[in-house]
């Protein structure tokens, strides 16, 4: 069993190479979006049925600590002009972002300053605040807390999954709430083996309820039932910083990780991953374009989306900006 899972592995290794050199299907256009100011960086962005984008950026730098004035959620149609925003003077680190079936926005806050943060925020499409996760401010590892929440998704039912603990040496757990935000199970601690996790980073959920999750630090993505069984580990889509599945199943996974200075996952190349949820294969790579990634940062895509007509938003930390591409004709 353990060679055959091997030589998949190794084919799907394979059609990932020949992908690689099949060139790139998509053309960018950066600095997408106007909110009437210089951007910030920003790993949050997500799409709704309705064609619209919400991303989530750190006030014209890497923080909103002492930028209370500055909106830090915004509402765009898909050509980039702005919808609405609010946020200011609430979250300190924004860093992932879901919007949920009713159209609410969740946001985590991945950091924290005097008071603020450690937490994951439920807002209306206009801004109120209904709902927060965590303890204001306060990092920890108890069942009502989080250390750097990095993602968060609300499943069919309801319940809302967060992957908790930004950076290798963190929380490193999946926490299960109920749509009240009563806790309802956690699975996960630091390590590489299956269920295991050094820096998950990213959440996405598939048609049948499976849940993946970007182990960054591993240079994996897992997937799980929504009880926390491991049903399988891919490497295939790189070192994935964020992930994204459309109504089709496709999966979009952002490495902008591979290949740098650090020597994580050395051989990958950065750039956004494009295949199928169910069998794995790559099929299309969007390419990071540094043109020296492996002697730069944290370049290219850290979170992904796409629209229903298949437009593509890379949200970049270090470019600090949104990046919208679509098909070549």
């Amino acid at each position: 069993m353990k060679l055959i899972k091997a030589t998949i592995l190794g084919i799907l290794g394979l059609s990932t190479a020949l992908v690689l050199a099949a060139g790139n299907p998509f053309a960018g256009s950066p600095g997408w979006g106007d909110i009437g100011r210089d951007w910030g960086s920003t790993s949050a962005v997500y799409t709704t049925p309705e064609g619209t984008v919400w991303v989530a950026e750190r006030c014209g730098q890497n923080s909103c600590v002492d930028r209370d004035n500055l909106d830090s959620v915004f509402h765009f149609d898909s050509d980039g002009n702005l919808l609405t925003s609010f946020g200011a003077g609430m979250i300190v680190w924004p860093h992932g972002i879901h919007v949920d079936s009713d159209g609410n926005v969740w946001v985590t806050d991945a950091r924290g300053n005097e008071g603020k943060g450690h937490q994951v925020h439920k807002f209306s499409p206009d801004g109120e605040l209904l709902m927060s996760l965590g303890k204001a401010g306060i990092a920890g590892d108890a069942m009502d807390e989080f250390n750097q929440p990095s993602d968060v998704l609300v499943g069919p039912d309801g319940s809302i999954f967060v992957v908790d603990g930004h950076g290798a040496e963190g929380n490193n757990r999946v926490m299960k709430f109920s749509s009240d935000g009563s806790f309802l199970m956690t699975w996960g601690s630091t390590g590489k083996e299956n269920g295991e996790f050094r820096d998950p980073h990213a959440l996405a959920m598939d048609s049948t309820g499976r849940l993946f999750v970007g182990d960054r630090g591993n240079s994996r993505l897992q997937i799980f039932d929504q009880e926390g069984n491991h049903l399988e580990t891919w490497t295939q889509f790189g070192r994935p910083s964020g992930l994204f599945i459309d109504h089709n199943d496709i999966l979009y996974a952002a490495d902008s990780e591979s290949n740098t200075t650090w020597g994580a996952n050395r051989g990958y190349a950065r750039g956004i991953y494009i295949g199928s949820a169910f069998d794995g294969w790559v099929t299309m790579h969007i390419p990071d374009p540094n043109s020296d990634p492996d002697n730069a940062g944290t370049t290219a895509a850290e979170g992904v989306a796409v629209d229903l007509d298949g437009n593509i938003y890379g949200a970049e930390v270090g470019p600090e900006q949104v990046v919208k591409y679509t098909r070549r004709r």
